[in-house]
């Protein structure tokens, strides 16, 4: 399997789709030690040997080290070179040699307009960042306590923005002391962030973060056809179908594509991926699709306000910032709703999560667990965490798992050895020193008491919209949903003699879709439909108008 991965990630060009590029690249010369592009470098070219060779280096290490030697029918670049982040890793020429030079713009082009060339190389790049991450590249290092909510908090930005990291648990790792002296540092100071020019943050926010690694692109001065607020499953989906349909198109997230599906360790009924794969992994591939069309996604970038300004919508940044757009879909999810019982809220981050995903589990690792809650999430978190602890207890308030899960997934617990069911029960009280060290619950059947040892709470209940920042004139329901389409008309509040389209909001031209909507159903192959339905309406909505 490795040489097959080898294969995909370093294919060779054939003659005819160099002959291809042509019309996009210049022939440019290099002499053997020059740099092609360094490590940080933004907005870098893609390179297609000719003669010569071309080192891949990585540097992260502190010391050079060749990741591959591409030859003539080979080429350079990974994932960051679509998504426009800055290089992870430096390009020298290993000989004297000659190279056809494309600008990142026009191989955008290229995978839109060459179907065949696309598919190779968006494979290679694919493969290769894939490749990178599991060889222990450490571009950006973590230094900090796995009980603090902070480093959490950090770990959870760059896995979600796809940022390959080391992190140095306080605790238990070996390197610490020596960072901490290196950097001179203490641990009263931690959690830093050591990016890959021996950048020091200390416990930085995400926006300098994002600013720190490149990751945050800037926002033109335009009016946007399309504007879509949340990067979860219906976000991206409204992205690719926008993007490539023409659509001058903005996707902003507060701090990550994923959304709520992203913190689905395993989804194993969305079609097409019957083996499944992770919402992390199925939010990367969508954001690569996305810019490969042409739409544009940065994060954080949080909306605070909307309005209506001179024929157009207007939202307003947390970094004031503002965007004018025609149309905006909102896709802003939904989060898991906090566990009212004492103690929950002083061990969020270092105890009680609202994920599992391998940043999660890689704290909890041969440990006890709690799951809260009877929902698909829950299932697919304590199938997940089984194979990272000693035991997961799973909680329900009810006494029947079928009821509320799929059919799939609680075969899948009954099988697991590990997996205890507790039925009737709740978290009443949560304990520990400076971390979680245990859980008092209630079963309501028996009347009786436990504590049960655990290091860890993970909690699937409920769901609430984030809609707070939504002005009056867009109708939701008393819990936060999103009323759209012929709820809107039954409300009496629409005022145009069109009816408003399916997933139109009270204010015409703004859309809802997946779990902020009133009435979704909370599966993600649903959520994606009506992130790619919303653009139809978008375009008969410009059309009217």
């Amino acid at each position: 399997m490795a040489l097959e991965h080898h294969s995909i990630a370093f294919s060779k060009l054939d003659d005819e789709q160099i002959a291809a590029l042509g019309k996009f690249a210049k022939l440019k010369a290099f002499q053997a030690g020059e740099t092609l592009f360094a490590e940080g470098t933004p907005n870098y070219q893609f390179f297609v040997i000719k003669r010569g060779e071309v080192a891949i280096i990585d540097r992260s290490s502190g010391h050079d080290q060749i990741v591959t030697i591409h030859e003539p029918g080979e080429f350079t670049g990974d994932v960051d070179i679509l998504t426009g982040r800055p290089a992870v890793v430096r390009a020298i020429a290993h000989s004297n040699c000659e190279v056809y030079e494309i600008a990142a713009d026009d191989l955008r082009r290229i995978l839109n307009e060459m179907p065949r060339l696309s598919d190779v190389l968006l494979r290679a790049f694919l493969m290769r960042r894939q490749l990178l991450e599991e060889s222990g590249f450490v571009a950006v290092r973590v230094v900090g306590s796995r009980y603090s909510p902070e480093t959490h908090r950090i770990r959870e930005f760059l896995a979600k923005n796809k940022v390959p990291f080391t992190w140095i648990d306080l605790e238990n790792d070996p390197q610490v002391d020596t960072l901490l002296t290196q950097f001179r540092i203490s641990e009263d100071e931690t959690p830093v962030v050591i990016c890959g020019n021996d950048k020091l943050l200390k416990n930085p926010s995400m926006a300098e973060l994002a600013d720190c690694l490149g990751i945050k692109k800037p926002i033109e001065h335009t009016i946007y056809d399309l504007v879509v607020v949340g990067a979860g499953p219906a976000g991206l989906a409204a992205a690719i179908y926008g993007a490539s349909e023409g659509l001058k198109t903005l996707v902003l997230d507060k701090m990550g594509p994923g959304g709520q599906a992203g913190t689905s360790s395993k989804i194993e009924n969305y079609m097409g991926f019957p083996t499944g794969l992770s919402g992390s992994d199925l939010a990367n591939r969508a954001v690569i699709q996305a810019e490969k069309f042409g739409a544009i996604l940065t994060a954080p970038a949080e909306v605070v306000q909307l309005s209506r300004e001179t024929g157009y919508y207007a939202l307003r940044l947390e970094s004031g910032e503002e965007i004018s757009a025609k149309c905006i879909l909102i896709c802003a999810g939904a989060s898991y709703r906090k566990l009212a019982v004492e103690g929950c809220d002083r061990f969020e981050g270092s105890g009680v999560y609202y994920a599992a995903t391998a940043v999660e589990a890689l704290l909890c690792r041969g440990a006890q667990v709690v799951v809260v809650g009877g929902g698909n999430s829950a299932g697919q978190a304590a199938v997940f965490l089984s194979e990272q602890t000693r035991k997961v207890f799973l909680l329900i308030r009810g006494g029947d798992l079928r009821k509320t899960m799929s059919h799939y997934l609680v075969q899948r617990i009954e099988q697991t050895p590990n997996i205890e069911v507790q039925c009737y029960t709740e978290i009443c009280k949560m304990y520990g020193n400076k971390w979680l060290e245990a859980v008092e619950v209630f079963c309501s059947q028996t009347g009786q008491a436990d504590t049960i040892k655990c290091l860890a709470v993970f909690v699937f209940i409920g769901a609430v919209p984030h809609t707070k920042w939504l002005p009056d004139a867009i109708q939701c329901d008393r819990n936060g949903f999103v009323k759209t389409g012929l709820r809107v008309m039954e409300s009496g509040e629409w005022t145009l003699r069109r009816q408003p389209f399916l997933l139109e909001t009270s204010l015409p031209g703004i859309f809802a879709a997946g779990d902020v909507r009133l009435g979704s159903i909370k599966r993600v192959a649903s959520a994606v439909g009506e992130g790619a339905m919303a653009v139809q309406f978008v375009h008969e909505y410009l059309a009217s108008s």
